[in-house]
Order: structure tokens, then sequence, then C-alpha cells
């Protein structure tokens, strides 16, 4: 028997439907055929694709938060905001494409935990306009350094180009070819975590009390 029809129902096999069609790939009737409807159905709960998408980033959104803690008594700013972080880049990279699905998308989910960092930051002594600019410095950090993750799994090409980076034409590009491995590393959690140590350490330097 069919689970009944919700907007979270949808959202959720939405996600599901990720792993094997991708974002390009996911239509109305895709999600219409999966949940055993016609695709007219489904505008009852979602008018269109870009209130889907909205549904489907709540839903991550939601998973973000629920793992999010508030900034304790003695805790480090930056490990917490780290924390922040990387909760946040493991709720994007639970689905493909989840990074893309969550960027520009509507999620009043997230409302709650943006309110609570926003609370912690000024707690620790930031004024309130650079605990938002904080807040944007890590959210696109973390949403643009997901994206391009994910990208480089290669799923939407028949033939990787990032696979190749080995193959780099050294006389060419000699200084690329040099720092291949830095540029195209193929530890993304160990690349990710050099940046985030870049951008706390500017958060420190510029926004900071």
């Amino acid at each position: 028997m069919s689970p009944k029809l919700t907007r979270d129902v949808i959202a959720r096999t939405g996600l599901d439907l990720l792993a094997d069609h991708g974002l390009d790939g996911l239509s109305m009737r895709t999600l219409a055929s999966a949940l055993g409807v016609q695709a007219p159905t489904l505008y009852w709960h979602v008018r269109n694709k870009r209130e889907l998408l909205d549904a489907m980033a709540d839903v991550i959104a939601a998973e973000a938060c629920q793992r999010l803690r508030p900034l304790g008594d003695g805790d480090s700013v930056a490990h917490w905001l780290a924390d922040v972080a990387r909760t946040l880049r493991s709720a994007l990279l639970q689905y493909r494409d989840g990074a893309r699905v969550f960027v520009g998308s509507a999620t009043p989910s997230a409302r709650p935990a943006n309110e609570m960092v926003l609370t912690g930051l000024q707690s620790a002594g930031f004024d309130l306009d650079a605990a938002a600019q904080t807040v944007l410095v890590l959210l696109h950090y973390v949403t643009g350094s997901a994206i391009e993750e994910q990208a480089r799994s290669g799923v939407d090409y028949e033939d990787n180009p990032y696979a190749n980076a080995e193959l780099l034409d050294a006389e060419r590009f000699p200084l690329t070819a040099r720092v291949r491995l830095v540029l195209f590393n193929p530890d993304a959690d160990a690349s990710f975590e050099v940046g985030l140590t870049t951008v706390l350490a500017g958060i420190t330097a510029t926004l900071s009390p």
C-alpha cells in the first residue's frame, strides 16, 4: 500500500530518486511514476519543480539542523563553527546533487538553526552584522565545495574528466601539473578541511571580536 501522499513524502521520494536520475533527470513525471500516481496529482502538493526542489531542500535542511548543537560554555568558537560546517556538508553529500538542490532553495527548516548560530556568535562577542556575515561565509564555502565535490564524482559523465588529472600536459601547464594532486585532491575530506581551516582563520582575523 502506497504511503499517504504528502509534501514530505513527495520530497523524500524526490531525494531518493536522485541516486538513479540526478537532478537533471528528475522530473515531475518520473516522481509521479515512483509514487504510483498521475503527474497532475502532485500539483495539489507542489505546484511545479521549483516548489519540489524547495521541499527537497527543506528536508536536507531539517536533517542537518537536527544534528547541530548550540555553542556551549567553554567551547572554542572556531571548533564549534567547524562542527556546524561539517554537519551541513554531511547532509548535502547524503544525496546525489544534494548541494545543487539546496543552493538557492527556500528552506524554512533552517531558520531555527540560523537563529541558534547567530545567538551563539553574539554570546561570544560578535557584532550581529559580523555574526550574519560569518553565517554567509561558512554557508557559501560549504555549499560551493559540496557542489564541486559532487560534480567531481563524475556520475554525470560517460568518461569522468576529473579522473584524468594525472594525464595533465606538464609541458604546457608545468605549475598546474606540479600541484595537480592539490587542485584535484582525491581525498575530498582532507581538501575540505584545509579550506575550512583557511575560512575560519579569515573569520577570526576579520570578523571576530
